[in-house]
């Protein structure tokens, strides 16, 4: 067994997760005329998307596989491929599922609820904050925030979409639309609304608020030192010291700077042409060489400017703005416009951004040479202009926000079973309070933990893991779903302490409606049979095989895992709450038959999340069931009343079968029940309980 499984972490460590499923052609069968789709891009895993109609306009958008881009793994461990479409302007044309291997979607909800969801997607753009729906948690928010409509029983699937999209989406933006760098890293910031000082011009530029380079013409010749350009311009030669370019710029959205250079009445202009999240800038000059020439058309991105941050270029367009007289203090200045970059370019105005003008030298009458050299100025405001909005939680930490009060119930629920199985005497000893305590406890698994909390760990969890370790990209999906984090955390830690049966007899919701099956059948009177101890002995081995085998399927063939793992009722019992196929129905039922007339029979002979519980509950430290020396020998009280066969002839405890029931630590301190309590006292002896002996297995 060891080997088979070492064998099997060999095949995860060495199995990658596939690329991308389209080609061009593909493509060219869902963009039809008079949309064309160009070839794939060297720079990013995108292809064009071109308009007969537009042939001048460049790309209209572009298409691309979220899996070359964003491969995150889903909640069964295998990342979903999504066919996103996105336009220059950075909206959703459409996204469109090409392959996904969420449990929930393939046999449990179907697809088409996540084909509705990700349809949502078409006309969002990049620039709004885009979350899902939580039917656990708040969903308003500001202006900016599109909520998506979640699917119930889906949570933490659909959680993992969006992330995808988004993820593979501002890849390309990044590459193709100018989204910068400060997009990665959270909100940009915006101008304090509440910082404003009445300030002339002078002491704009004192405070670095308006910034200024001046070129003269002797320092212009020195940048064409060297090229064709170098000698050519005869007024620079000939006044050397004369202004080429006095070049300034200043951020226009704060109150302070675009009060001061475009007046009061500007300024309000102004805020009702700039769209939130837009900044705007105003550029100005004097000399002889202007921002922009006479062939400039307003409305349109200045051909000599241009503005960059983190050395990536931000595109700009003037805003078409009348500007009032020059501010107070103000030199002469020839030329003086407002530019307006949009907020999907990702541009920080907190942050220090590059201003370059472009000067363009001609050499020669007839088709002559052109020469080009950049003049650059740095501009960054200061800080106390500027505040930063909370940067955005994570997708994961919005989900556990959501469910934060599932997770504190659940938490008091584990806190309450700890104590009971830490201190078991008190509620074990009286039949009638353990049946009550244990009911009502399982009722709440079913019904709370299950059916309405999606609590239910699977043999998916293990699949999953196996399948992103194998692609090398860590179990981080699981943080998508707290509520099953939750559990498996608290079920690893009661393997060092209890062993398997914490989990398996009061925290897996099929277990529970196993045991009301049963609970059941015996008030019905039906017969409750034993299987022979042969085949008993050889299911409970099979449970290791399937699991092995679903563990190598998974990294393997997942196609294979993914109908395989439906050896569970868990999805059709418990995530779907029945709500399936007859195939599925049937087959449950036929479990819970089973179940019926054999104590837990899909738990104790067919469960692969039982088998690797089990290997997990090896790690248990101490026998904590206490024994007597009269257990087994001779007394059977115990053995013949434990419903799961965990007891020994010789008075042992079998930890890799117990269910943690508790009903032998209730006989066992009970006068009334425990036989050699009783015989002992019809010989007038006291028998003093102790702790469990060191025989009997571990």
């Amino acid at each position: 067994m060891k080997r088979l499984f070492s064998l099997l972490l060999l095949c995860l460590l060495a199995t990658a997760v596939s690329a991308g499923d389209l080609t061009r052609a593909d493509l060219e069968q869902r963009f039809l005329p008079p949309l064309h789709v160009g070839n794939q891009l060297k720079d990013v895993p995108a292809w064009p998307i071109t308009s007969e109609l537009e042939p001048e306009a460049g790309p209209i958008g572009w298409v691309f596989e979220s899996i070359d881009l964003a491969p995150i793994p889903g909640f069964e461990g295998t990342p979903m491929n999504l066919l996103i479409a996105l336009d220059r302007k950075g909206s959703f044309m459409d996204v469109v599922v090409l392959r996904q291997h969420e449990p929930v979607f393939l046999s449990g909800l179907g697809p088409a609820p996540l084909h509705d969801f990700v349809r949502q997607y078409a006309g969002k753009n990049l620039r709004q904050e885009i979350n899902v729906a939580s039917t656990y948690g708040d969903t308003r928010g500001g202006a900016n925030r599109v909520v998506l409509d979640g699917v119930a029983k889906a949570t933490a699937s659909v959680r993992i979409v969006n992330q995808t999209v988004l993820a593979a989406a501002l890849e390309v933006a990044r590459a193709r639309l100018g989204f910068a760098d400060a997009r990665k890293k959270g909100p940009v910031a915006r101008a304090r609304d509440d910082r404003y000082e009445v300030l002339d011009f002078p002491q704009l530029l004192a405070r670095g608020y308006v910034t200024r380079v001046q070129l003269s013409n002797r320092q212009v010749e020195k940048l064409f030192a060297g090229t064709d350009g170098a000698g050519v311009d005869e007024v620079a030669l000939s006044r050397p010291d004369d202004t080429f370019i006095d070049l300034y710029i200043g951020y226009v959205n704060a109150p302070s700077i675009g009060r001061a250079l475009l007046g009061e009445a500007g300024y309000r202009r102004l805020q009702g042409k700039v769209e939130d999240g837009q900044q705007a800038y105003w550029i100005a000059s004097a000399g002889r060489y202007p921002i922009v020439d006479d062939n400039f058309v307003p409305g349109t991105q200045p051909p000599r400017l241009t503005l960059a941050q983190n050395g990536l270029p931000v595109e700009m367009r003037d805003l078409v703005f009348d500007l009032p007289a020059p501010p107070a203090g103000a030199p002469r200045l020839d030329v003086a416009r407002v530019f307006r970059v949009d907020g999907h370019a990702g541009l920080d105005p907190g942050r220090a951004l590059d201003l370059s003008i472009t000067i363009t030298r001609a050499k020669g009458q007839i088709l002559p040479l052109l020469t080009h050299a950049d003049a650059k100025l740095e501009y960054a405001p200061s800080a106390a202009l500027f505040e930063y909005p909370p940067t955005p939680l994570p997708e994961w930490l919005i989900a556990w926000q959501g469910r934060l009060p599932d997770l504190a119930v659940i938490s008091l629920a584990l806190a309450l079973l700890s104590l009971a199985l830490a201190r078991p005497r008190w509620i074990a000893r009286d039949a009638r309070r353990l049946a009550l305590f244990r009911n009502i406890y399982l009722a709440y698994t079913l019904v709370f933990l299950g059916w309405y909390a999606q609590g239910q760990l699977s043999i998916v969890h293990l699949t999953g893991a196996a399948k992103a370790l194998a692609a090398h990209q860590g179990l981080g999906s699981f943080l998508y779903d707290p509520v099953c984090l939750l559990l498996i955390a608290y079920t690893v830690v009661s393997f060092f302490v209890w062993g398997r049966g914490t989990f398996c007899g009061w925290l897996c919701p099929f277990g529970a409606l196993q045991e009301f099956v049963g609970v059941a059948a015996r008030h019905l009177k039906l017969p409750q049979l034993q299987l022979p101890a042969r085949l008993a002995w050889a299911l409970d081995r099979s449970r290791y095989l399937l699991l092995a085998a679903l563990l190598a399927a998974a990294v393997m063939a997942p196609q294979t895992a993914e109908r395989w793992v439906e050896v569970e009722p868990f999805k059709t019992a418990i995530t779907t709450g029945f709500d399936r196929t007859w195939p599925y129905l049937a087959y449950c039922a036929a479990l819970l038959t089973l179940g019926a007339l054999y104590y837990k029979f899909f738990c104790r002979f067919l469960c692969p999340l039982g088998a690797a519980i089990t290997l997990g509950g090896k790690l248990r430290s101490w026998k904590w069931l206490a024994r007597r020396a009269e257990c087994g020998q001779p007394c059977q009280t115990c053995r013949t009343r434990c419903h799961y066969g965990a007891i020994e002839k010789s008075g042992a405890i079998r930890y890799d079968d117990c269910f943690q029931c508790l009903d032998c630590v209730g006989i066992y301190h009970d006068e009334q029940r425990c036989a050699p309590i009783l015989l002992y006292r019809r010989k007038g002896k006291v028998v003093v309980p102790h702790a469990a002996p060191s025989h009997g297995t571990a």
